[in-house]
């Protein structure tokens, strides 16, 4: 394969992964509301330690552990941001 080619793999990639994030967004938002609704916190560390444990049971690279978990800390960091605003409607 070309660089072009090589490119043309990444842009698609990157088209999947905005999609996936979005829809994960909208989960979170979903999850914002009905933690609304119990009374419950937006932040639950019990929850990310898990998220962060079964996403490193999954990974077989070439990224390590640590790599992916930085990456979810963003992702998790802008889904709690979202919940956060969207509780102040």
């Amino acid at each position: 394969m070309s660089i072009d080619d090589w490119r043309q793999k990444i842009d698609e990639i990157d088209r999947k992964l905005v999609e996936l994030l979005n829809e994960r967004s909208r989960c979170a938002i979903e999850i914002g509301r009905l933690k609304r609704t119990l009374n419950m916190r937006v932040y639950d560390p019990e929850r990310e330690r898990e998220i962060f444990r079964r996403i490193q049971e999954e990974n077989d690279g070439p990224l390590d552990n640590e790599s992916l978990k930085r990456l979810f800390e963003r992702v998790i960091d802008e889904c709690r941001r979202i919940e956060r605003k969207e509780s102040e409607k």
